[in-house]
């Protein structure tokens, strides 16, 4: 090591020298979001809201459209693995809050690629 290197590490108790601290990658890295059972995040998700949910171990995204239906995608864009919870609702549209993609919330159809979408649950029409 060189003289910096080791001086910093005298600086440090035995502890903290034997631990492994964080890469750069993994302070990139959102932690996953509290998620909520499916029941509860459709019955608390308002228009425009988009919450994170989960079913059987399967992460969720839950949006309210402008319509009153209910979206309910798979929460990971095919970008680059953005959470789809993380994003916003516009209109009847699911936006990946990291580079802009947008999915038709009743299909899943993604409107910025074309052949790409995301696993979609149909849903009833919205009693209006």
């Amino acid at each position: 090591m060189g003289d910096i290197q080791d001086q910093l590490m005298a600086l440090l108790s035995p502890e903290d020298a034997e631990a492994e601290y964080p890469t750069e990658a993994s302070l990139l890295r959102r932690p996953e979001p509290k998620r909520l059972p499916i029941a509860e995040a459709t019955e608390l998700c308002g228009v425009g809201q988009i919450l994170a949910s989960e079913d059987a171990g399967e992460p969720l995204a839950v949006a309210r459209l402008a319509s009153g239906a209910l979206a309910i995608l798979a929460d990971l864009c095919p970008h680059d693995g953005g959470l789809l919870s993380d994003g916003f609702v516009d209109g009847e549209v699911v936006v990946c809050a990291r580079h802009g993609w947008e999915f038709e919330g009743r299909t899943g159809k993604c409107l910025s690629r074309n052949g790409v979408s995301v696993p979609c649950r149909p849903q009833k029409p919205p009693h209006i």
